[in-house]
């Protein structure tokens, strides 16, 4: 399947860049096995869930489940440490000035990603050498090659509060993030925005989360008040036990989005009832391809969610 070369082509670009902002940002290679110290909620969460990851990827290898381990590894090195972790210690900008990072989580990450192309290495033993030898640096080379490295032995705990607090936040920050995507407004647009917490613990995490939401979900500033927000100038957004609200006003059309949310209904469900009338004709079915009918169904499979999708996004703007 070509497109899953593709797919894992674009896996080890993302696994070049992310070394190339450790370079970029003073993170160096690990001089330890064990898992450094760390204070801060996000530190501990990825120490924890590379500690989880080793777990499923030696769980795996005991039972000779090769596909398992290449599984966790391909999912945490994406997801968790590119798409989330790096995100969330990247330096922000004050007043145009980029901020140093903090030198706790210089070591984590340098440590965590050491850890990532060891376990990474049965499967990418090319690439991971390479990188194994450029974040070490030519000031302090490694010693060995990483073929010869020990196998990961973080000797970590799972911190609980920590997952709960930094999954709370994924969460959080991509419920406003997608309906964002769903007004049509623009990644470059800073909105202002008002938080209700639905809970103690959520009050505190809004708090104590505030500049991290801001920044990764393009908030301009978010406020945390006690009582929900009733006006035409706000969209409210539902993430978990609390409530944010957007404030649109002068950024977003409501009336244009409404009419481009019914245009793309209609050329979904136009679609839809084409391909599902050439499913429902035997002659099609009986004589096309395995392939071309395989995915016909898998069109018609995209366009029913594309409707749904579209109309719930419809009906939640009134």
């Amino acid at each position: 399947d070509e497109s899953r070369v593709a797919g894992y082509r674009n896996f080890a670009t993302k696994l070049w860049n992310a070394a190339r902002f450790a370079q970029g940002n003073g993170i160096g290679a690990s001089r330890s096995l064990a898992a450094p110290k760390a204070g801060l909620a996000v530190n501990r969460w990825i120490i924890g869930e590379t500690q989880a990851t080793l777990d499923k990827l030696n769980k795996a290898f005991e039972e000779f489940r090769f596909d398992g381990m290449a599984d966790a590894i391909y999912h945490f090195a994406w997801n968790t440490f590119c798409d989330w972790y790096l995100e969330l210690i990247k330096p922000a900008y004050v007043d145009g000035q980029k901020q140093e990072m903090d030198a706790e989580s210089k070591l984590v990450a340098g440590w965590v990603l050491d850890q990532i192309l060891v376990m990474l290495h049965p499967f990418m033993p090319f690439i991971t050498e390479e990188l194994w030898h450029a974040l070490a640096g030519s000031d302090a080379p490694r010693a060995y090659d990483i073929i010869h490295a020990k196998w990961p032995d973080p000797r970590a705990e799972i911190d609980a509060e920590a997952r709960a607090d930094i999954e709370w936040l994924i969460t959080t920050v991509g419920d406003i993030r997608s309906q964002r995507l769903e007004l049509g407004i623009s990644p470059s647009v800073k909105l202002p925005a008002i938080a209700v917490a639905g809970s103690e613990i959520s009050a505190r995490r809004f708090t104590d989360y505030a500049g991290m939401i801001e920044r990764l979900a393009r908030l301009a500033s978010l406020e945390l008040v006690e009582s929900p927000i009733d006006g035409n100038n706000y969209v409210e957004v539902v993430t978990g036990d609390s409530y944010v609200f957007l404030r649109t006003e002068g950024y977003f059309d409501r009336d244009a989005r409404i009419a481009g949310l019914k245009k793309e209904i209609e050329t979904a469900t136009k679609e839809r009832d084409a391909l599902a009338g050439r499913l429902n004709n035997p002659a099609f079915v009986e004589r096309a391809k395995p392939e071309a009918v395989e995915k016909a169904r898998a069109d018609h499979a995209e366009k029913v969610a594309d409707v749904e999708q579209l109309s719930a996004a419809l009906a939640r703007l009134g």
